[in-house]
């Protein structure tokens, strides 16, 4: 009897959740193409590229991205079914605890939660790199990157400065150089241009002055060209954020060991990214808890109430989301914490709306 029921919660939890994701992605796709036609029919955009190299792309971003979501509205609508034609009252009535039911809800969330878990650190960032190709080459103006006054650690006690900068040609203009020890300037080399040369993966100075400091004194070199070899080159003054999409979780985590290396503040952009592939795929569990806790009960109004407070519930919980990850980046608050709040706070309501829902 219960593997029987269990197979068919499990069975229609993920059909009604596979339902979901195809009705909201056809929505999502009609709502981005409307957004983009214009630009697509203005650069003349062949159409197997919409199809193969955006939309094939795009489809597992936006799937993963609101996968958390499609399974609370996919287990508050069959859940509630399920309670308006009594079932549930008749697996309580045989003796089965509501603990018991959970067991396959369980199940199905888990097999959820793992697929999310693979999408979001390696499906997932693989795709972005063919859809934020795209959107490059066909939709955005391509990439410029100029900075004036930049300031860069790039290691410890390692600090470069330019006055200006452009990826344009990779060249930058009035930059220094330094290296200190134990707080006290040991090494510093100027030079009036700097440019960056890809054949050889090596810096060109032009009117460089090198300076070397110790307890014998002070070294002097001055040259009008130098090549030479530095531990930073044209890809790190990109400040892309959208970088941290294109790289699966194990390059996502050596590119954050780096910025922390260099006292980067755009670090915790990138640690946001990594906890939240990880907090996700536990949000399913917790939204299946809180979905099974409010539509197993039979009430008067029956699939409409819970579905008005499911979509509640998942705005608050993207309120919840959006506040917590701003506090990361603007108030110091840990980016796990920023990422994971959300999920404590919505567990605690899980655990509270399991034990109201068993009495």
């Amino acid at each position: 009897m219960l593997k029987k029921l269990d197979r068919y919660i499990v069975r229609s939890y993920l059909q009604t959740f596979l339902y979901a994701i195809l009705l909201f992605t056809s929505v999502a796709v009609v709502i981005d193409l409307s957004e983009k036609i214009d630009d697509i029919i203005e650069k003349g955009v062949p159409f197997s590229k919409i199809v193969v190299d955006y939309y094939l792309n795009f489809i597992p971003y936006i799937d993963a991205l609101l996968a958390p979501l499609f399974v609370f509205i996919a287990v508050i609508f069959f859940t509630s079914r399920l309670a308006t034609r009594t079932e549930f009252i008749a697996m309580l009535a045989s003796g089965i605890s509501f603990r018991r039911i959970l067991y396959p809800y369980m199940i199905a969330a888990s097999i959820c939660a793992a697929g999310l878990f693979a999408a979001n650190n390696f499906i997932v960032p693989q795709a972005n790199k063919g859809r934020l190709a795209f959107e490059y080459a066909y939709l955005n103006n391509k990439l410029r990157f100029f900075a004036k006054n930049l300031h860069m650690q790039v290691r410890r006690d390692q600090y470069i400065y330019m006055e200006n900068y452009s990826n344009n040609d990779s060249t930058g203009y009035k930059f220094s150089y330094e290296v200190l020890k134990d707080g006290k300037l040991i090494y510093k080399l100027r030079a009036d241009r700097i440019q960056w040369k890809g054949k050889t993966q090596k810096w060109s100075l032009k009117n460089y002055v090198e300076r070397r400091f110790s307890r014998e004194g002070e070294q002097l070199r001055t040259g009008s060209y130098l090549d030479t070899s530095f531990l930073f080159k044209p890809s790190d003054f990109e400040k892309r954020v959208s970088l941290k999409e294109e790289m699966n979780s194990i390059e996502l985590k050596r590119h954050i060991d780096k910025l922390l290396a260099r006292g980067e503040d755009q670090a915790v952009f990138f640690q946001i990214e990594l906890n939240r592939r990880l907090s996700d795929p536990a949000a399913i569990i917790i939204l299946t808890l809180i979905g099974v806790s409010i539509a197993s009960r039979k009430v008067r109004g029956g699939l409409g109430i819970h579905l008005v407070a499911g979509f509640l519930l998942s705005g608050v919980y993207i309120i919840f989301m959006q506040f917590s990850t701003t506090f990361s980046t603007n108030a110091n608050l840990p980016p796990f914490l920023g990422v994971w709040i959300p999920n404590i706070i919505f567990g605690g309501l899980a655990f509270y709306l399991i034990g109201k829902a068993q009495q």
